[in-house]
């Protein structure tokens, strides 16, 4: 399909909802259109041009995929996507690549990630009040799908592959915006071993956050992800509150919170991936399902329209870094109730 043809499109139809009653929800789906991956470890990215003109609350993510045929899925938002092609390569430099298609990031400028999905997660549905703010003034002008494809032998009797998300979205305001904030790490796993891949980012913006769901990633080496609220008291030792733990070879969907908090300028957020090792040989974080992801998601909201500036939080990972050394330096830490359910 012509790329300008797609974007008219998606802005024609979006165009053509104003007069949705108040919280009334439509859907819109977001699906590769019929690729055919020739190669494992193929990553591939489409997508969509919002309306610039109207704001749209996204309140809901429905999969249409499996993990059969997708290892996982990423939904970034973006203010410049990676390329305007209808489809193009956009796997890390370890990746294959899709012959006949250009390569690019998944977003060429304000990339943040509003959903993610592997192992056969259900749909997700955001607390009452909470939205995505998509499109009109915001810094999200353009929704991009990526689909990991691990394995291609779904593909090889000519079949072509249309995985992807449904969103739900209502044109009424909402009175509290979501964000995602994902903690991750680089480093590499030894063999035959059990390895800490850690991560930590002190909150530097003067916001409350309120976390209500947290998914975690790895790929076959992870036993258990967890993630905590970090905050020092008067006489110096961090008090850990645990915002979720998960065993990641389960369906990789976002999971309530284990307590309700709040996260404000000066709290820490820290993760774990507890990685367990059964090769001869270094396994190191990358792309492929050769090698390893350590990935914490905490999605969450706070009153406004203005979620945190801050998407990210990556650390060098094992050899060079963990709670215990680097910045930020974290003491009191609960080694036994991280790695284990």
């Amino acid at each position: 399909m012509n790329m300008g043809a797609y974007f008219g499109l998606v802005c024609t139809f979006l165009s053509t909802i104003s007069f949705i009653e108040a919280f009334e929800k439509q859907s819109f789906p977001i699906f590769m259109p019929n690729v055919q991956p020739q190669k494992p470890e193929t990553y591939l990215c489409t997508p969509i041009r919002v309306d610039p003109t109207t704001k749209h609350y996204i309140v809901g993510f429905e999969p249409n995929a499996s993990m059969d045929v997708a290892h996982h899925i990423l939904m970034y938002g973006c203010s410049v996507p990676g390329r305007n092609e209808e489809v193009w390569n956009c796997g890390e430099m370890a990746a294959a690549r899709q012959p006949g298609l250009k390569s690019a990031s998944p977003c060429a400028k304000g990339s943040q990630v509003i959903y993610a999905w592997a192992r056969d997660a259900p749909a997700l549905d955001l607390p009452d009040g909470v939205a995505f703010e998509v499109g009109g003034n915001t810094a999200i002008q353009y929704i991009v799908l990526q689909v990991h494809y691990a394995d291609v032998s779904s593909f090889e009797d000519g079949s072509t592959d249309n995985s992807g998300i449904i969103l739900h979205y209502t044109e009424t305001p909402q009175p509290k915006a979501a964000g995602v904030f994902l903690l991750g790490t680089n480093g590499w796993i030894p063999p035959l071993q059990t390895e800490y891949m850690e991560s930590a980012c002190t909150i530097n913006e003067d916001k409350v956050i309120n976390p209500f769901a947290f998914r975690t990633h790895t790929h076959s080496l992870g036993k258990i992800v967890s993630g905590y609220r970090v905050r020092r008291d008067h006489k110096g030792v961090d008090q850990w509150t645990l915002i979720g733990k998960k065993n990641p070879m389960r369906p990789q969907m976002f999971y309530p919170v284990a307590n309700n908090i709040t996260i404000t300028k000066g709290d820490v957020l820290a993760a774990r991936c507890t990685m367990v090792s059964n090769r001869a040989r270094i396994t190191k974080i990358g792309a492929t399902n050769e090698d390893e992801m350590c990935n914490f998601y905490v999605m969450y909201w706070m009153e406004g329209s203005s979620p945190l500036n801050q998407k990210y939080c990556f650390t060098m990972g094992p050899p060079f870094y963990y709670w215990s050394r680097g910045k930020p330096w974290l003491n009191n830490i609960p080694d036994k109730d991280a790695s284990s359910i």
